[in-house]
């Protein structure tokens, strides 16, 4: 028996949908028992929950998610679906591994994009494809390296001068960009909620229900006895088979514990500009820029004019930001933002928020199962969307008896990740080492 003593915080929400459309989503009636039961409706667990109930049609399948759906890291991202190695993925010299990458990142954001189509999920998709941009030495070092790595995989990219980027980005702040077509840019909060409308029938969605306790019955042979609160009232589901896509919050529970990383990447993002402050910012609409440096910032121009700026890195072991950090993580903000636009420097930002992900120190994403009758993926390394989703197909795949070419890939990029020294060591050195990354990186902020 497993009591999870830390939960996801009531921090303040990302700023892609107001609060008040933070709704709870899920209804009536709350089963006693299930087949399976999926904890965690991030992009990994709404996959996982398709999925079974594709391949499983007479089954029952519960998702169960402690906040409403959108509120937690997935729809808290930057809204970027990356197709091509990204970040960690790019570690190593192994070609082969990299296109097991690419393929389940691809197969990932087609499945995402027949369920947009068919379900008219509001959420702006748009495949205009990913800037990757460099500043300083550091970013055009890592930009060089890219291009080599593209090179190596056969990859179409275009080459965009200080003069180029400029036209797009309205500033001639960076050096130069890679440009990719892959890429879908979309609202990460309005993708979750539309696809957690859409689930199939036999799906029933229990979000707004904090998990408490996890009991194994009959050392797991007998399926998982699931404690959680809905409208605070203790309430209890047992179900045979269970998939965990908690992600950070997995070893809560028990599992994966010493080998995670919580680590949270931070936000902001500015009303939409008006007509006089769009002729100031001078570039176009509808694009995003990640940076060649990892520590860099990251940027986006929605297609509603509004400016996204996320930098800064912090360890979360308590998974919250508090209202004095994130007015610190704002300042930086708006240093990056007046430093590429100076004319916008006191553009005000609607919101300014956090979002944890799982990180581990070997750089390792883990996939398979955790225990008896227990199947989860966690430590996605801050690339959570293409990879949660095809991570959560896959894991219903497996857990449902089934085998394919992609399992073969996802085994073969997975891995265990290491453990960590204790805490609040594990803190110390995150802290000092994220310190570090950002003094290497200060050029690219």
């Amino acid at each position: 028996m497993t009591a999870i003593h830390r939960r996801p915080p009531s921090d303040t929400p990302s700023g892609w949908l107001p609060p008040s459309e933070l709704a709870v989503i899920g209804s009536d009636p709350a089963p006693q028992e299930a087949e399976w039961a999926v904890i965690g409706a991030g992009f990994t667990g709404l996959a996982a929950a398709r999925r079974l109930a594709d391949l499983n049609p007479n089954d029952q399948v519960v998702l169960i998610e402690a906040m409403p759906v959108g509120w937690g890291t997935s729809g808290r991202n930057a809204g970027f679906i990356i197709d091509l190695p990204h970040k960690f993925d790019l570690d190593g010299n192994d070609p082969q591994r990299l296109r097991r990458v690419v393929r389940l990142n691809r197969t990932a954001l087609a499945d995402l994009e027949r369920l947009v189509q068919r379900g008219d999920i509001q959420c702006d998709w748009s495949p205009v494809g990913k800037l990757q941009a460099a500043i300083a030495e550091t970013g055009l070092k890592g930009m060089t390296s890219f291009a080599r790595i593209l090179d190596g995989l056969d990859e179409p990219y275009s080459m965009l001068t200080r003069d180029d980027l400029a036209e797009v980005t309205g500033t001639r702040h960076y050096a130069g960009a890679i440009h990719t077509p892959g890429c879908v840019l979309m609202n990460p909060a309005r993708l979750v909620r539309g696809l957690a409308r859409t689930m199939p029938e036999n799906v029933v969605l229990l979000d707004g229900c904090p998990v408490s306790e996890i009991t194994a019955v009959r050392g797991g042979a007998g399926g998982q006895l699931i404690s959680y609160r809905r409208r605070g009232v203790k309430t209890q589901l047992r179900a045979r088979k269970l998939i965990a896509a908690m992600n950070a919050y997995t070893p809560e529970f028990g599992w994966m514990r010493d080998r995670m990383v919580p680590v949270a990447t931070f936000a902001s993002l500015t009303r939409p500009l008006s007509d006089a402050e769009m002729r100031a910012f001078g570039g176009q609409t509808d694009w995003g820029l990640t940076p060649a440096d990892a520590g860099g910032t990251t940027l986006r121009m929605t297609r509603d004019r509004r400016l996204l700026v996320r930098n800064q890195y912090d360890y979360m072991g308590a998974f919250g930001a508090s209202d004095r950090l994130l007015d610190k993580v704002r300042d930086s903000h708006r240093l990056a933002l007046g430093r590429r636009w100076p004319a916008l420097a006191d553009l005000p930002f609607d919101s300014t928020w956090g979002g944890v992900c799982a990180l581990s120190r070997n750089r390792v994403s883990y996939f398979g199962e955790m225990a008896l009758g227990v199947w989860g993926s966690n430590t996605h390394n801050g690339v959570g969307v293409a990879r949660g989703t095809i991570s959560g197909r896959l894991l219903a795949e497996a857990a449902s008896g089934q085998d394919s070419e992609l399992l073969a890939d996802m085994s073969a990029v997975s891995g265990q990740p290491v453990r960590n020294p204790p805490r609040p060591f594990v803190g110390y050195g995150v802290k000092a080492r994220l310190r570090f990354e950002a003094w290497k990186s200060r050029k690219e902020i």
